[in-house]
């Protein structure tokens, strides 16, 4: 283990400035880790070393050891990368400050905040080589949430096995169907709360995402699935206690009885963020829908280009709404949606015409004096 070398520094005339460049310099992995560190950051370093400056300038025998453990697990911290999930690599912190010294080492290694974010993947290589970093990482957590992606090209099972010890901590979850079509059950994943689904498959993969979700965890409150598409039958298949809890989703729908059955589905729902496709001889049971707060939608049409006759506001009202945000929606159905407005009776606070709605300016107007924040963005292609 190298050890470091005291710096000549003196006490009266170098100030903090060049303490911290004599700690820095002491190995170029220091500089490596330096490059990475924001401006906040450094910052901190310079308190810390003011501080030692102030206490101990007669003994420096090892002043990176005497940097306040509290300071340097707060810089550890902003060096993480900034991506929702982190890679196993000796590149990037959190695994790159375990190779500076060994002072370093134990404070990343006792820091549990360091270690809750992770990738993890399974189909590529030496898979026990691989679960064998992926277990050194999560068993430093420290039972604190963790937040994981997986990503299998094979099966679930060693992901599952390696998992289980810390079942109980995941929180978050992104499954990647790469090349998958076996389903991954949650039922026991209790502590759950939010959970995204993707898929990179040319073929339908309807089979092992239905019963993914056909039993979710009683703590899971958000669904990410914008890059998979249900219709009406595929939604049909989920029982209505399973998904009643839920409060968010995000989802690509097949058809206006998709869009109705999701609101059904979905008592509890909030915030819903909506890509569809309608059609326009589709007329679904109308549905009233008392706790959606926000809902975003972009909708493509087949068939037509008359927005009037789809009816996607016709067969919903929604008395709680606050927010509403349209995108690349067409020609703009100002007579049905005036009619819903009137028929929720919502408190709407803010309306987004976003690019791809084609409303004319007298509707933009009304709007503008309906709505306390109304916003449209103008399409620039047209």
């Amino acid at each position: 283990m190298r050890t470091f070398n005291s710096p000549s520094v003196s006490a009266t005339t170098d100030g903090p400035r060049k303490l911290l460049d004599a700690i820095i310099g002491e190995d170029s992995g220091l500089q490596t880790v330096r490059n990475g560190v924001s401006y906040r950051q450094q910052q901190l370093v310079e308190k810390a070393v003011i501080i030692q400056s102030n206490t101990s300038r007669r003994s420096f025998s090892s002043p990176i050891r005497r940097l306040p453990t509290e300071i340097l697990s707060e810089i550890f911290l902003y060096c993480l990368p900034e991506d929702e999930h982190l890679v196993h690599t000796p590149r990037q912190a959190p695994m790159l400050l375990t190779k500076i010294c060994r002072r370093w080492r134990e404070v990343a290694m006792s820091l549990p905040m360091l270690w809750c974010r992770l990738q993890l993947e399974v189909g590529y290589d030496d898979w026990q080589q691989r679960a064998f970093c992926y277990d050194f990482w999560l068993k430093r957590s420290g039972g604190c949430p963790l937040s994981l992606r997986l990503k299998s090209r094979t099966d679930w099972g060693e992901l599952r096995s390696l998992l289980q010890p810390y079942v109980q901590q995941i929180s978050s979850l992104s499954l990647d169907f790469l090349s998958c079509d076996s389903p991954f059950m949650l039922e026991d994943f209790h502590a759950l709360k939010e959970l995204t689904i993707r898929k990179y498959v040319i073929y339908d993969l309807a089979r092992a995402t239905s019963h993914t979700l056909s039993k979710l965890p009683v703590d899971l409150r958000r669904i990410n699935m914008l890059h998979l598409r249900f219709n009406r039958e595929q939604l049909d298949f989920f029982t209505d206690s399973a998904w009643a809890r839920l409060t968010h989703i995000n989802i690509s729908l097949d058809g206006l009885g998709a869009f109705t059955r999701i609101l059904r589905l979905c008592p509890n729902l909030c915030s819903l963020t909506m890509f569809g496709t309608f059609y326009p001889s589709q007329t679904p049971e109308p549905v009233t829908h008392a706790n959606l707060q926000s809902l975003r939608m972009s909708w493509s049409v087949l068939w037509t280009t008359d927005e009037e006759y789809l009816g996607q506001f016709n067969v919903i009202t929604l008395p709680n709404l606050r927010v509403l945000e349209v995108r690349n929606a067409g020609s703009w159905p100002h007579g049905s949606f005036m009619e819903f407005l009137t028929r929720s009776k919502c408190p709407l606070e803010r309306l987004v015409l976003g690019g791809g709605v084609w409303a004319t300016e007298r509707e933009r107007a009304e709007y503008a004096t309906l709505v306390p924040l109304f916003e449209f963005i103008e399409d620039t292609l047209t």
